[in-house]
């Protein structure tokens, strides 16, 4: 069955954030001029998915109006002549079909709820892609499409995608181990935030999955994990007991928006990309007085 549903989670609270987040999602914070989560919805789009389910929380009415159509701002912008900017704004709206559904508060808390959440979307036997809503991945080919590839040549339970990450840094992310001589990289193990000392592998799991409809089974009778909440590397460690599940290094450059250090990381090099200003903000940067920041 072809996949053409993405699910991207979207519904915390961005506390890490704060005040910038208290009236806005996280995932509407720029990077440069473009919210993540429209980074991630062109990204599914250019994968070939049509619908896109964005499993919201309350307070999250800016995501909506961001997919929806602003008449009075097309005839602003009409009014006004700005040409480039209306055909942007009406280009939005047309990127995919957009389906809102609220995270269940009677759900625990955690990665895997949003799944949970979206189930009455998504039909038994269906499978879909999940995007974590602050993940950002920079590639030539979509990140999305390198793993439905993957899903439609091998037909596995889940393929998941990772990325090599410094041991010191593995606690921050699940951390995957492959089953010796498979050709095709079959997850055996998964751990989600072990100390390094822990870690299977440095191989990091990051928000982008193919899942089939067994990985919502799974999750409907897991229990919570670490933290108290619902895990979906829990479940996908489990589906591969069972199952097979494939990890797919993924070619690109993989980028967390969840705390600020990272997310102006993320800003300061897709600005660098850019035509109209990469050159002069990189002018701008080299420019500054960061001798104060060396080691003494």
């Amino acid at each position: 069955m072809k996949i053409t549903k993405a699910v991207i989670a979207v519904a915390g609270y961005g506390t890490r954030f704060i005040p910038a987040t208290k009236a806005q999602p996280k995932e509407m914070l720029p990077i440069v001029d473009k919210p993540v989560v429209q980074y991630l919805v062109e990204e599914a789009v250019a994968s070939g998915i049509t619908d896109i389910i964005l499993v919201t929380r309350s307070g999250s009415q800016a995501l909506e109006d961001h997919f929806d159509s602003s008449l009075e701002l097309e005839l602003h912008l009409e009014r006004q002549g700005k040409w480039p900017e209306l055909e942007e704004v009406r280009r939005i709206p047309g990127l995919a079909n957009f389906i809102y559904i609220r995270q269940g508060k009677n759900l625990p808390y955690g990665n895997g709820t949003p799944l949970l959440s979206a189930k009455s979307l998504i039909h038994p036997g269906e499978s879909v892609v999940y995007m974590f809503g602050d993940d950002v991945v920079k590639s030539e080919r979509p990140c999305a499409g390198q793993l439905i590839e993957v899903y439609q040549k091998y037909q596995p339970a889940a393929v998941i995608a990772v990325q090599e990450v410094p041991a010191q840094e593995i606690s921050r992310y699940g951390a995957a181990k492959l089953k010796p001589g498979t050709d095709r990289n079959e997850l055996e193990h998964i751990i989600e935030k072990p100390s390094p000392d822990e870690a299977p592998s440095n191989l990091a799991q990051l928000g982008r999955f193919v899942l089939s409809y067994k990985t919502i089974e799974v999750l409907e009778n897991l229990s919570v994990g670490k933290g108290g909440e619902l895990w979906l590397t829990d479940a996908i460690d489990q589906l591969a007991a069972t199952d097979s599940v494939i990890v797919h290094p993924i070619q690109g450059k993989w980028f967390t928006t969840g705390d600020p250090l990272r997310f102006l990381k993320t800003t300061v090099e897709f600005a660098l990309d850019r035509p109209d200003i990469g050159v002069d903000f990189a002018r701008y940067l080299r420019g500054l007085d960061l001798a104060r920041f060396d080691d003494p």
